[in-house]
């Protein structure tokens, strides 16, 4: 892999990165893991009501993410994200059930559905989550970006925007040195 990809489908700013990944892997012929990382794990015990639905609706995508990379399939995660993210963040639409199976059934990955309901694909995702909030953490949320020859993941980059295919490649091209050198912690700038 040229890139591990942890994400929550639930955040939109990790939608944003994984659209910015996506591009640069296409232009690059880069290999992308898509691994959990879990909202509701972060903030167990002090999720607000109103988020529960749609956290109970990412646990389940993300059972599913880890069931495909179990299965040697992260192109078919990469593949699901990409309908679920359409589906929400692309239309404006709260994450749900509803929309996790939709996305599974237009990402032709019907046979691996039952894993969306199997609890014991749960471990998996605490597993996949530690080990990217060991790589990046403390104090980091969804995203987490790992890549060979680097000490450490990182939280983000965060993306206002998906950018066009050159300033997508600028910015892999001067995060990837950075990721690997040891002595490098972090850049960052006040939210606007």
């Amino acid at each position: 892999m040229d890139a591990t990809f942890f994400f929550d489908p639930l955040c939109p700013w990790t939608w944003r990165t994984s659209r910015w990944l996506v591009a640069v892997a296409d232009a690059r012929g880069l290999a992308v893991e898509w691994r959990s990382f879990s909202l509701a794990i972060l903030n167990e015990g002090n999720v607000p009501p109103q988020f529960a639905g749609a956290m109970a609706a990412s646990n389940r995508a993300l059972r599913l993410v880890e069931a495909l990379r179990a299965d040697g399939r992260a192109e078919g995660a990469g593949r699901f994200y990409a309908e679920l993210g359409a589906r929400t963040h692309d239309a404006g639409n709260p994450l749900s059930g509803e929309l996790v199976e939709a996305a599974v059934e237009a990402a032709g990955l019907t046979s691996a559905a039952p894993a969306l309901d199997d609890e014991r694909w749960d471990e998996a995702v605490r597993e996949s989550h530690a080990l990217a909030y060991a790589s990046a953490g403390p104090d980091v949320g969804s995203p987490v970006l790992m890549v060979p020859g680097a000490e450490r993941g990182m939280h983000g980059p965060i993306l206002t925007e998906v950018p066009g295919t050159d300033d997508a490649l600028t910015i892999w091209d001067s995060l990837l040195p950075l990721l690997r050198l040891p002595a490098f912690h972090e850049i960052k700038r006040g939210r606007r």
